[in-house]
């Protein structure tokens, strides 16, 4: 099969153009720009584009599909000539489910912790030698790949990611895998440039569940009353499974889980983690691992990469990075680290990056978001707000919506890299919250402060 990608250096777009081109298709590919990793990895496998731009003389009869990233623009060139040779185009989740229709199609959904619960699901599985196709958002320890597609599994395990399908079609991209097995986290308003009002990103979620296949099943996060009421709602005939948080303590810097067997040491930490692992042992007992194994094999995960992902540590510090910029995930981070060193101060960086997070309107949503930690800052960039044409967002607002009279604020990334270089670590536990780099910091430098 000969396959195109318009938009081939995307995160999610050259780990699919990698799985097709390993599976054995003919993969051809084009973008305006790449960085790395994409760049290192399409060039591996012979996939980087020999120039970078739109070439519609690339688009020919001879494609038998064109696979469409979000990066593109409805009037990019080499759509324009695919539509006009009527060459079948798929979005990305489109083209995951046309290969994946005769599997086992596993789903896991949520405004948080997807990532994380997708990662468990495979550690467990490569853990015991189970093989399985998937997708998942994040690189993972142990894993080449983060799309992985075959002829031969029964299994595939997709993330499911509620944000939109392509530039035409407008569909979030998990309600086009019609899961046979779904579960569903938490949802916590996000994404608000596609859905304007709460209630209309809640509605994404409610079609999602309707999505499942008859006589599916889905696995609920009972504890997010949110979940539990569209879940609950829904006439669609699955059955319905409700998972929560299991028993577990803190010793010295140590949680411990609570399983039949006794307490089971392991290396991640926090309620929501702990929330995600029950939702994922579910997962896996679905796909056939019985619960001791299920034990055995999620001891050893050490998370998802950028999720709470340890970056430094001292006998008396500690230095974690992590993904979070939704205040649901902010709060939880921010929670899980200061239960885990609470005999520690904790000094966390939060960078406003996100089209939502820099929306004056929604800036409210981060109410109570930074309530646990000792030491609060916000870095956000007001050449980014320009970029992304939003009304100007002032300090003022800033720290009325976090409700922190020391509330620490930077717009410029020298102020911000002179604060953190100036701190002195000792005793503390420093949390780096971010799906941007705040500016350019150099995080090999923030390690040599431990």
């Amino acid at each position: 099969m000969n396959v195109h990608f318009i938009a081939i250096g995307g995160a999610a777009m050259h780990n699919l153009a990698i799985a097709l081109h390993n599976k054995g298709y003919k993969v051809t590919g084009s973008d305006d720009t790449i960085f790395d990793p994409s760049k290192s990895r399409l060039e591996v496998k012979g996939l980087l584009p020999d120039t970078f731009g739109w070439f519609p003389e690339k688009i020919t009869n001879s494609l038998d599909a064109i696979v469409l990233g979000m990066h593109a623009k409805k009037d990019n060139p080499e759509l324009l000539k695919a539509q006009e040779l009527g060459l079948k185009i798929y979005s990305y989740p489109e083209f995951l489910y046309e290969q994946s229709k005769h599997k086992t199609r596993v789903v896991i959904g949520g405004s948080h912790g997807k990532t994380t619960i997708t990662s468990m699901i495979l550690h467990v599985m490569h853990y015991h030698d189970r093989d399985v196709d998937y997708m998942v958002g994040a690189q993972l320890e142990g894993f080449d790949v983060m799309v992985k597609l075959t002829d031969n599994n029964d299994f595939i395990v997709l993330e499911g990611d509620e944000y939109l399908s392509s530039p035409i079609d407008r569909r979030p991209k998990f309600h086009l895998y019609k899961p046979n097995i779904a579960l569903l986290s938490g949802i916590a308003w996000d994404h608000i440039n596609v859905f304007p009002t709460y209630e209309n990103y809640v509605e994404q979620f409610s079609i999602f569940v309707d999505s499942i296949v008859n006589g599916g099943s889905i696995n609920y996060n009972e504890e997010d009353l949110e979940v539990k009421r569209v879940v609950e709602a829904s006439e669609n005939t699955i059955r319905k499974l409700a998972y929560q948080t299991p028993e577990y303590r803190v010793d010295n810097g140590q949680t411990l889980l609570e399983t039949p067997e006794g307490e089971l040491p392991i290396e991640i930490f926090g309620a929501h983690n702990l929330n995600n692992l029950a939702g994922a042992k579910w997962i896996c007992q679905h796909m056939g691992i019985d619960e001791d194994d299920f034990y055995e094999a999620i001891a050893t995960f050490k998370g998802a990469s950028k999720r709470l992902e340890k970056i430094a540590e001292s006998p008396k510090s500690v230095a974690y990075k992590d993904f979070a910029h939704s205040p649901s995930k902010v709060e939880a981070t921010t929670n899980a680290v200061k239960e885990q060193y609470s005999n520690r101060t904790l000094v966390a960086c939060l960078e406003l990056h996100t089209y939502s997070s820099l929306n004056a309107e929604f800036l409210k949503e981060y109410k109570g978001a930074l309530n646990a930690v000792d030491v609060a800052v916000v870095f956000y960039s007001p050449h980014a707000v320009e970029i992304k044409k939003l009304d100007k967002v002032t300090h003022e607002q800033i720290a009325n919506a976090f409700e922190r009279d020391d509330l620490v604020i930077y717009t410029n990334p020298e102020d911000f890299k002179d604060f953190l270089f100036a701190q002195n670590f000792d005793n503390k536990a420093l949390l780096l919250m971010s799906s941007g780099n705040y500016g350019g910091l150099d995080f090999d430098e923030v390690k040599k402060l431990f």
